[in-house]
């Protein structure tokens, strides 16, 4: 599952369908909303619960990205947010 804000992640989605063609179930999830600096509760703006097996941060917002590692880690999913600057248990943020 691929998660996006504002078409961030659609060179890499391209990518994925284009390169990976069958190997792959691509299911992406976009916010592309205004967001204030600060959010408090993300709960408006993620889902409640997932079903995949690896998911892909391509968020632009800090507080989505924490709160969707912290999901992610309750249904024992990892997440690969790629050149990210923060740290969360079960995020794992390779240089890019």
């Amino acid at each position: 599952m691929v998660f996006q804000q504002n078409g961030s992640g659609e060179q890499k989605i391209a990518g994925l369908k284009r390169y990976g063609g069958d190997l792959f179930e691509v299911e992406v999830y976009c916010i592309d909303e205004i967001l204030p600096p600060v959010l408090d509760d993300t709960s408006a703006y993620l889902p409640q619960s997932l079903s995949c097996q690896l998911v892909l941060d391509f968020l632009r917002h800090n507080d989505l990205s924490a709160d969707l590692a912290a999901l992610c880690l309750r249904h024992g999913i990892p997440v690969i947010a790629s050149g990210k600057k923060i740290s969360c248990q079960g995020l794992f943020t390779p240089p890019t």
